[in-house]
């Protein structure tokens, strides 16, 4: 089964802990859903990008949470 996972980031690429813990989604748009509902609390928390991943395969980013972001 195909797994997709994001991956939380400060502006600069560095890995940072999520203040809200995913999950494991079964679809894209699982994910995608997700991290809509959430990132103003992952924002807060000190990511400021994310990175959609399926398995290991990175499908898109850096995604920026700052809602100014162009």
């Amino acid at each position: 089964m195909t797994a997709w996972t994001w991956r939380f980031e400060k502006a600069d690429g560095t890995e940072v802990q999520p203040a809200v813990e995913p999950e494991e989604f079964g679809t894209q748009g699982d994910a995608e859903s997700w991290v809509g509902e959430h990132w103003k609390a992952l924002l807060e928390g000190g990511a400021d990008q994310v990175r959609l991943f399926e398995d290991d395969t990175e499908i898109y980013g850096p995604m920026s949470l700052h809602a100014d972001a162009a």
